[in-house]
């Protein structure tokens, strides 16, 4: 009669004979951090004070595994590829570590409840992955608006979409590109927020 106890056993030893086999390993991704500004901005630092919101955007970019889709829009997720952090968090600590290191403000915050500020900067990130068809590419598409905190009116809006090439096959290539149009996205955001913050400086 076989006992319970060398059931259990023998559960055991099978459960551990169809799990030897090699488990993928993860590999984890993040963008490029932005460093300080090489040089000193051009005259005074605008007199605001910006606070940097979180972006809203799909459940698939709330996630931290990467997203690819075809020509048709079939869109899939990556099991091992992964985000060091989900792209909606990294977006918005590229645009805050990026604005915050060109000294062109007061002072630049990441929005938390005790924030405090004169215009609030937030939008939605609507894509943020591979895309593959005829050529390899890894598309970006934010829209921007920045919020003047004090009348709740919306001042400036910025939108961005680009499929940046990828020079290469594998995952790594893709990172690379979607890392160089996250980068050229902030770039172009932080250029035109300037024009329009000089545009309105009270100062003159």
């Amino acid at each position: 009669m076989v006992t319970k106890a060398a059931v259990i056993v023998l559960a055991l030893v099978v459960g551990g004979s169809c799990g030897c086999g090699a488990i993928p390993q993860s590999k984890y991704y993040q963008l490029t951090a932005p460093g300080e500004a090489s040089s000193a901005p051009a005259g005074d630092p605008f007199q605001v004070i910006l606070l940097v919101g979180p972006l809203k955007a799909s459940h698939l970019y709330r996630e931290d595994r990467l997203v690819y889709a075809t020509d048709s829009e079939e869109m899939g997720t990556y099991q091992v590829h992964r985000w060091a952090e989900p792209p909606t968090e990294m977006m918005q600590q590229l645009l805050w570590r990026s604005l915050r290191a060109s000294h062109r403000y007061s002072a630049v915050y990441l929005l938390t409840s005790s924030s405090h500020g004169d215009f609030l900067l937030q939008g939605n990130l609507y894509d943020f992955k591979e895309l593959s068809g005829n050529t390899l590419a890894a598309r970006v598409n934010v829209e921007l608006e920045l919020r003047e905190i004090k009348t709740g009116a919306i001042v400036w809006t910025h939108s961005y979409s680009r499929d940046e090439p990828v020079r290469g096959k594998d995952v790594s290539s893709v990172v690379a590109a979607l890392d160089q149009n996250a980068q050229r996205c902030v770039s172009e955001a932080e250029a035109s927020l300037n024009e329009y913050l000089a545009a309105h400086d009270k100062r003159q």
